[in-house]
């Protein structure tokens, strides 16, 4: 039976590389640890080892590639590579390297960061070669960005004015910048008001995220508070994006540090990550086959507008298709 979200539209297929599992934060729900096979670097510290990754990533997901198991269920016209973390920025020589090595095989690049080690002169410099801006912000609260983890060793917070200013660079740079703000719904922030740091950074996209129990559950908060949390911000539903803990699961392209793919263990309080074989060992193709992936929450995430019902959870009456990718025999 074919599933009935058979070649729907998603427009740009999104591939996000966790480059590093180094931050300068120590946020207490942090889902970025990975397990480390012994002896290795993550391969971001190795030029040319990041080079063969991206090409063999490119190629796989390039649009016309029939052979991705993924085309029976979703067709796309172009690849964006996002770079995440830990904090990408703690390697900023690198990234820079990075971004027109990538573009040049023919990604779109985007950016995840803290914010806490960018600056005016780092936006300009990779403002013309990334199309987004992921900004991590969970309150504007000092003693709640403290409680939640969100400061370094020194105890120095975001220093939201300058990220600012680095932001309304970016813009001059590049005026198709879009700016995006992730903020994780914890039970430190729970009763937190966002709208002043929205009102100042003005990003097009606000993905608000329920505090999801990788590996710590410690600040997880309670369905009704998330909920409540998400109404009192109904005045910024034009550019609120909503994900709870089922729209998560399955439903993004993650590559760790060292070049394999993951995804969350599965089963009801499964804690940690299942793990592809390495991409530069196994090949793309090989290495996707046996990971779980749902169609319908990337297509959700990615194409539905803001403020858009999500896809119901597993269970309901129209419960998602998750696709299991195999390679073909």
């Amino acid at each position: 039976m074919v599933p009935p979200f058979t070649s729907t539209p998603a427009g740009q297929l999104v591939i996000n590389w966790h480059i590093t599992e180094a931050c300068n934060y120590g946020c207490h729900y942090c889902y970025a640890k990975w397990e480390k096979p012994d002896r290795q670097r993550e391969l971001v510290h190795d030029a040319g080892r990041t080079k063969e990754l991206l090409k063999r990533l490119y190629e796989f997901f390039h649009p016309d590639n029939k052979g991705n198991p993924l085309r029976q269920h979703m067709d796309w016209g172009s690849v964006r590579l996002n770079l995440a973390g830990g904090e990408p920025l703690l390697y900023t020589r690198r990234v820079l390297e990075m971004l027109p090595v990538a573009r040049d095989i023919g990604f779109d690049v985007s950016l995840i960061t803290n914010g806490s080690k960018l600056d005016s002169a780092i936006m300009a410099s990779m403002a013309t070669s990334i199309s987004m801006l992921g900004l991590s912000i969970d309150s504007p609260s000092a003693r709640n960005n403290e409680e939640i983890g969100r400061s370094d060793r020194r105890g120095r917070q975001l220093d939201l004015a300058g990220l600012a200013a680095a932001v309304d660079q970016g813009r001059r740079s590049n005026p198709r910048l879009r700016v995006k703000v992730n903020t994780v719904v914890n039970q430190v922030n729970q009763w937190d008001d966002m709208t002043s740091v929205i009102e100042r950074l003005r990003p097009e996209k606000w993905k608000v995220l329920r505090m999801l129990p990788v590996v710590d559950d410690s600040l997880a908060v309670s369905q009704q508070a998330f909920n409540d949390f998400v109404i009192r911000h109904a005045h910024l539903a034009s550019i609120r994006h909503v994900e709870d803990n089922q729209d998560m699961t399955e439903s993004y392209l993650m590559v760790d540090p060292m070049g394999r793919f993951f995804q969350n263990a599965a089963g009801a309080g499964a804690r940690g990550y299942r793990y592809s074989q390495p991409i530069l060992e196994a090949g793309a193709l090989a290495a996707f086959a046996g990971m779980r992936f749902s169609a319908p929450k990337f297509l959700f995430r990615y194409v539905a507008p803001a403020g858009a019902a999500p896809v119901p959870s597993p269970g309901a009456i129209s419960a998602p298709f998750n696709l299991m990718v195999a390679a073909p025999a």
